[in-house]
């Protein structure tokens, strides 16, 4: 099977307003598409959806985008722009992985940790990075293991632990890197105190071209966690999935038929590709 993965980002209608502020921000970045629901941009050839959701759930550092840039200048001036109505979570300066890293929050909630380096070190300008802390901590090797046996093309590049000096749990996750469908994730656990988990603000998009890989996605994604409506699930770790035809967005923009798409679509848990195709 192969697919496209992406992340959406869930803003409370001013999804267009975010978009254009993050083409302001990263070099290489634009919008793709827009309707009232839904705005694409692509950055450095990443693809990002910005969905208007609704005041239901709000970002927050469980799920941060791991941002490599080769120009110090160019990371200097994401910093200054992401941090106007934002806030620091790590002060931008020297760390031990790297020469210049910082992470922030910016004024819409996102979470970003940008660092200087090498774009061959990973290989993509973004990287999702899940912190798997509260109910979560201690998992997230068991969920690395997990996603690259679901997704193609997958494998674990590297887990680095906890050592007993390291003020975590020893032997928990301190740094995974993985691959699912060529495309890096990292992982982390904390066993520190924080007052959030996953939530629907941030989710992943798994583009499928045919109703077998619909079913299979949704079947192994959801099993220990929920399924929700228009192909939305949760996986056993509350991490949130979109499990989605890739030829949605076509149906969806088809005159006369759109409306009728639409109301098929809401009326769906896992998407039937005959059935949108035939409304």
């Amino acid at each position: 099977m192969t697919n496209i993965i992406y992340p959406c980002l869930w803003f409370n209608g001013n999804a267009k307003e975010a978009a254009t502020f993050y083409s302001t921000v990263f070099s290489n970045t634009k919008i793709t598409s827009e309707n009232p629901i839904v705005v694409t941009f692509e950055s450095a050839g990443q693809r990002f959806m910005c969905l208007n959701g609704g005041p239901e759930f709000t970002f927050n550092p469980s799920i941060s985008f791991f941002v490599l840039l080769e120009n110090e200048e160019e990371l200097d001036k994401a910093w200054n722009v992401l941090l106007e109505g934002g806030s620091v979570l790590m002060p931008l300066g020297k760390y031990d992985w790297s020469r210049k890293y910082g992470w922030v929050q910016d004024r819409f909630g996102v979470n970003w940790q940008l660092s200087f380096g090498k774009f061959q070190d990973v290989g993509q300008r973004f990287t999702p990075a899940l912190l798997f802390t509260s109910e979560q901590h201690g998992n997230a090797e068991k969920a690395v293991q997990f996603y690259t046996s679901v997704f193609d093309n997958s494998s674990v590049v590297g887990i680095l632990r906890y050592g007993k000096d390291d003020g975590d749990t020893e032997g928990t996750v301190k740094h995974a890197q993985f691959k699912l469908n060529d495309t890096v994730f990292m992982a982390m656990d904390s066993s520190l105190s924080h007052a959030f988990s996953f939530n629907e603000a941030i989710s992943f998009v798994v583009s499928c071209k045919t109703q077998e890989e619909i079913d299979y996605y949704w079947s192994k994604l959801s099993e220990g966690g929920s399924e929700g409506q228009c192909g939305w699930l949760k996986d056993q770790f509350g991490v949130s999935w979109q499990i989605v035809p890739a030829v949605l967005g076509q149906l969806m923009s088809t005159p006369g038929k759109s409306e009728r798409v639409m109301q098929k679509v809401m009326q769906m848990k896992k998407f039937d590709i005959a059935e949108l195709e035939e409304a």
